[in-house]
């Protein structure tokens, strides 16, 4: 095959470096590295994901297959102000590479909840403010919304891939695992065996299922409501690994760390329980009571939330088809209370230093850099109206 014209039009590309100056290294994984840059052109920051494709040339089977253009494909169909935007897709032959580039956001919730569950650069343990708590779940909740009112299913939603930018805006990173929900061809299941972090995985997954719904992105919205409230993980076990692809091990101790607290499923609970692949083995748990209730009074002394405590309940239903859904969630009481939600979740203190996402000058470097900034923004008391959530044709 001839490769004139394609060689040509290759070097008519212009590189990452030709528009952009790389500030620096964000973090890196199975799919490539992340790094912090600034448009040559606007001074804007962005975050730059970049792929690698093998040594052949071709899509690597671990990220770039299935993940990024995945990522690629839905973020270009998508748009609204909760989710991160793609700024445009730079592809590097000579490099044998691909980059994705994003809104860049100096926060993420992980690094607010390091902070205030008392982290190495915060030692002292400290809930975070009820308006910050609200404002950062209504803008979260309202994100989700929009992607499953386009028939995506997000699948690995956690405090890590919550993103905040400077002006308090919140949102949705990371979308490798999304998929398309709508009368799918194959189950989900057969296309990626496991999905969602461990923490953060609905007891449906845990159990097998094959088919799930939207309902498994609310178990694990619940989670990180949870993990707002006490700063800390509210199921935290310890994952089975897989010793090979082709057996998925059984996660039996992180399903124990949910029954502890929401006590043993029963079929009165959740009317489909027999028939997940995993059921049977529901023999091998005691018969937990549910403690919820106690259990967060103990860990989070200071709020008081009735109505809070009741949409928490309704994201953490056993049955799935009984779980709240996004939008069902923004129309609730609890965002009707004072505290009314803001923009911006940190205005409630100027004075929290939070620490920016960690940066190194170089990829390889072990010692990163925190920088701390004040916080201090504009009051804009108008509450989002769940009935503006943008819907985006997505085809």
């Amino acid at each position: 095959m001839d490769r004139t014209y394609h060689n040509k039009k290759d070097a008519l590309r212009l590189k990452i470096e030709d528009k952009y100056k790389i500030l620096g290294f964000i973090s890196s994984g199975t799919y490539g590295e992340v790094f912090k840059a600034q448009c040559l052109k606007t001074n804007k920051e962005y975050a730059i994901k970049k792929f690698k494709l093998d040594k052949d040339g071709d899509l690597s089977t671990s990220a770039f297959s299935q993940s990024a253009c995945r990522e690629i494909t839905i973020s270009r169909e998508i748009n609204h102000e909760n989710i991160v935007h793609l700024e445009e897709v730079i592809i590097e032959p000579k490099e044998r590479s691909i980059a994705i580039v994003f809104d860049y956001s100096e926060y993420d919730l992980l690094n607010i909840l390091h902070y205030h569950g008392g982290g190495h650069s915060h030692p002292e343990r400290k809930p975070l403010p009820e308006l910050s708590i609200k404002s950062i779940l209504f803008q979260l909740l309202n994100g989700l919304a929009y992607l499953h009112a386009n028939w995506i299913l997000h699948r690995d939603l956690k405090p890590a891939n919550i993103l905040i930018m400077r002006d308090g805006t919140v949102k949705i990173g990371d979308l490798g695992l999304a998929r398309f929900f709508k009368e799918p061809i194959r189950p989900l299941f057969d296309g990626d065996k496991v999905v969602v972090t461990i923490w953060y995985r609905a007891p449906e997954l845990l159990l097998g299922a094959k088919h799930y719904t939207k309902a498994v992105d609310m178990w694990a919205i619940g989670c990180i409501f949870a993990e707002l409230i006490i700063t800390r993980p509210l199921f935290k076990g310890e994952e089975a690994k897989m010793e090979n692809k082709k057996v998925i091990p059984f996660q039996q101790d992180q399903l124990t760390k949910i029954f502890k607290i929401l006590g043993t499923p029963t079929k009165n609970q959740w009317s489909d329980i027999n028939y997940l692949p995993e059921s049977g083995k529901l023999s091998k748990f005691k018969m937990y009571p549910n403690t919820f209730t106690t259990f967060m009074q103990q860990n989070a002394p200071t709020w008081k939330s009735k109505s809070g405590l009741n949409l928490l309940t309704s994201m953490l239903e056993y049955d799935p088809k009984r779980r709240i859904t996004a939008e069902e969630a923004l129309d609730h009481p609890y965002f009707k209370e004072e505290p009314l939600p803001i923009m911006n979740p940190f205005e409630v203190n100027q004075y929290i230093k939070y620490p920016y996402r960690s940066l190194t000058p170089e990829h390889h470097s072990n010692k990163p850099s925190i920088q701390r900034s004040n916080i201090n923004h504009n009051i804009n008391r108008n509450i989002p109206d769940k009935r503006q959530i943008k819907r985006a044709r997505v085809n």
